[in-house]
């Protein structure tokens, strides 16, 4: 058993994947002040073997400079190694922020939203996964068989999730044929997303250890079921109170609560572009797949875009703790850092505008006739990549919370994903999503 000469300095891109170089454990303490160096172009890759057009070509290169209080360690298993690995945020020469960083890009807006309404944001998202490599016979979804088939992995999954402290909560069978899902407590802040691309490199880890696959892409096979990554989100104020819950507001919402998602709501099929960033993730958005197909907003409705999750607690005084907005239309795909990034910015364009809540909608919005969803203004989600790329290229809003070089950039690269898969069977799109992720 090894425990390893490597730290990963890992930062999180524009396709929501961890990239990384590593250098030996003697030299880290060397490279906390201003990390490695890393072509801009870097940026513009896609999952595959592939880059996109860019900006900054050939010339162009940032810091990949690590947060040390984000550093992980995973103890060594047998014949592996210990993992040590630390996120990092994309910095100039001069070590301000760059303009392209997805975590310099979460912190900027938790700090608007902060400095405008006084509240921290608490978030936590579920991550759903498909494991593969196994043997064994069809056992029925969210049962204890299908648990018990994979104990091992779930043992060791939950050890080293535990180890790296990012308030496991659940794990669980899920719907899907070797569908599982874990997930974590609510963090304050960039923590929140710091934990899911932890829990992912971590879920990913220990699969290889078992001799199994593990897949977050939102649809692993055309007819299977798809991988959820649903946000959850709260706010605290300076004492700490919880201040999205109001007993006496529509759907127990805060005032500020509700303008922060009619400002989501406002801007639902430009989030999209970035929230659920892939070909593929329209595989899963959709009626009728629990995913949402819809722009709508609803207490407890799953086939809602944004949900309204009301607390298990009965005491009054500790009902709002629990209570929480749920965001439904992102996916693994995209990075947690800029998907939750821009959700908070259009949240806080709600509150800015004081915009009022859309109708709370009480059954699935698939249901509903044209003229009905027409009189709610409830209105289908982008259907494609291109589509939510147009959406984001009309909301001058949305356009405004990036410079011009990051929309280029984003948008290039988003392009080229969509064109590389425009004569691709379904079959093949989802194979190639489901390897990269």
């Amino acid at each position: 058993m090894s425990e390893g000469d490597v730290v990963y300095l890992v930062w999180n891109d524009l396709v929501g994947l961890a990239r990384t170089r590593g250098v030996p454990k003697s030299e880290y303490e060397g490279r906390k002040e201003h990390g490695l160096g890393w072509a801009a172009a870097g940026q513009s890759l896609t999952p595959f073997e592939d880059i996109a057009p860019n900006p900054w070509g050939p010339m162009t290169e940032l810091r990949q400079t690590p947060d040390p209080a984000t550093q992980v360690h995973l103890d060594a298993d047998g014949d592996w190694p210990a993992l040590d690995f630390v996120l990092c945020n994309s910095l100039n020469a001069d070590g301000s922020p760059w303009e392209c960083c997805t975590r310099s890009f979460l912190i900027a807006a938790l700090d608007d939203l902060k400095a405008e309404t006084g509240l921290t944001l608490h978030s936590a998202y579920e991550n759903e996964f498909l494991l593969t490599g196994g043997d064994g016979p069809w056992v029925a979804p969210f049962s204890l068989s299908s648990a018990r088939h994979v104990a091992p992995f779930i043992e060791r999954l939950v050890a080293a999730l535990r180890s790296v402290d990012v308030g496991l909560e659940t794990v669980e069978p899920e719907y899907g044929l070797s569908q599982y899902e874990v997930s974590c407590g609510p963090a304050e802040g960039v923590a929140g997303a710091d934990r899911v691309v932890v829990t992912r490199e971590v879920l990913r880890e220990v699969a290889r250890r078992c001799g199994l696959h593990a897949s977050v892409s939102p649809k692993p096979t055309p007819d299977g079921v798809g991988n959820g990554c649903h946000l959850h989100m709260s706010f605290r104020d300076d004492q700490g109170n919880a201040a999205a819950y109001d007993p006496d507001g529509p759907g127990e919402l805060s005032d500020v609560a509700a303008h922060f998602v009619a400002g989501i709501s406002r801007h639902m099929a430009a989030l999209t572009a970035l929230t659920a960033p892939s070909p593929v993730s329209y595989l899963r958005l959709g009626p009728h797949h629990w995913s949402c197909g819809y722009n709508a907003v609803g207490v407890q409705n799953r086939e809602a875009a944004v949900r309204i999750c009301p607390s298990p607690k009965h005491d009054a005084a500790e009902r709002g703790n629990a209570f929480n907005i749920e965001f439904r239309a992102t996916d693994a795909t995209a990075s947690p850092y800029l998907a939750l990034g821009a959700v908070v910015r259009a949240g806080l364009e709600g509150v800015r505008g004081k915009l009022p809540l859309p109708p709370l909608l009480d059954r699935d919005p698939a249901d509903l006739s044209d003229a009905e969803r027409q009189e709610l203004g409830i209105t289908p989600l982008p259907a494609s990549l291109d589509e939510a790329l147009d959406a984001f290229a009309a909301d001058k809003t949305v356009l405004g919370w990036f410079t011009p070089t990051m929309i280029e950039a984003y948008t290039s690269l988003k392009r080229f994903e969509s064109a590389m898969f425009a004569d691709q069977s379904p079959e093949a799109l989802c194979e190639r999503y489901r390897f990269a992720y």
